[in-house]
């Protein structure tokens, strides 16, 4: 196990990930989580990353930043999200290598296995066909990620390890109908739908697609038992291991937010990759399993939107 009395530095800590990874290391008893807002670090900037680290000296790293979005955002800014990434998890890989961390965890994304991969997904998948077109710029760069923990290992010996997450939501989520993922955008829809009382909620796609999704608190639990047992230098897999039809959810966060709604899939909207679901049994053969069910993630992540719409409001 990692020493809980050493610094560990949470990137990305004001985001859904990293926030959860605060919580979560916070709650096992770590004495010192660091953090830095982009104010105080550019984290595509090497040399600010490198005076960071050296004024801090973490024992060890999550590194949880990146630039996000769903289909639409990958789709129109993929110059940003792949020179974003690309830098994010160069400056912080080299500043952790020069400044001789324990360990590090890097936190990839599912989505840079091939678009038609054999379901479910197994890690020895990765680079053997081509990429979902629609988050392409944004998988190349998180592939390159997890290449370079690769690549500092059999160089230097650093004990970098990758996990690639499945889907995820929960608090701290993106809202922003024009950026987010599917969870929190169809929340967001059914929310102002019954706002405004309107009958009919619209579906982005035919809503035959499946996906799996993980609550991120289930994540930061499963980061942690990797930091304390996972060691190897193959990426790892992190889900829960069964998927949902995208028709199937937004009938669930329907039901949850406003059941009176009527659903319309717009199949002239892109479905994105077929089918996503991840195989988790290297995660389950090391003893971790998630524990939030989805309909109760699901209505907590509900709650949340509707505390934070309150805040906004007073």
């Amino acid at each position: 196990m990692i020493n809980r009395s050493q610094p560990v530095f949470v990137t990305g800590h004001r985001g859904m990930v990293g926030s959860a990874m605060v919580r979560r290391l916070k709650d096992a008893g770590f004495e010192q989580v660091l953090t830095a807002t982009r104010q105080e670090v550019d984290l595509r900037d090497q040399a600010a990353v490198d005076a960071w680290f050296d004024a801090h000296r973490p024992a060890y790293v999550i590194h949880a930043a990146g630039t996000v979005g769903g289909i639409h955002a990958n789709a129109t800014r993929p110059a940003e999200f792949l020179y974003d990434n690309l830098m994010i998890h160069a400056t912080v890989l080299h500043a952790a290598w020069r400044t001789r961390v324990a360990k590090l965890l890097y936190l990839g994304s599912s989505c840079i296995y091939p678009r038609d991969c054999p379901q479910p997904i197994r890690e020895e998948y990765l680079l053997t066909g081509p990429l979902e077109k629609t988050n392409e710029a944004y998988a190349i760069a998180k592939i390159a990620g997890l290449k370079s923990c690769e690549a500092y290992r059999r160089q230097h010996g650093c004990n970098f390890i990758s996990a690639m997450p499945t889907n995820l939501y929960g608090p701290n989520d993106n809202f922003d109908l024009t950026s987010s993922h599917v969870m929190p955008a169809l929340i967001r829809k059914f929310h102002d739908a019954a706002l405004s009382g309107a009958p009919q909620v619209t579906v982005w796609g035919t809503g035959r697609p499946r996906r799996e999704f993980m609550h991120v608190d289930d994540l930061a639990d499963a980061c942690l038992f990797l930091m304390d047992h996972y060691d190897e230098e193959r990426t790892i897999n992190v889900g829960v291991g069964e998927d949902v039809s995208i028709g199937e959810l937004a009938e669930l966060i329907r039901d949850i937010v406003y059941p009176q709604a009527e659903i319309v899939f717009d199949a002239s909207m892109p479905d994105g990759t077929p089918r996503k679901l991840l195989d988790v049994s290297r995660l389950h053969g090391l003893g971790w399993r998630h524990r939030i069910p989805l309909r109760a993630g699901v209505a907590s992540a509900y709650q949340w939107y509707c505390s934070r719409l309150a805040v906004a409001a007073t």
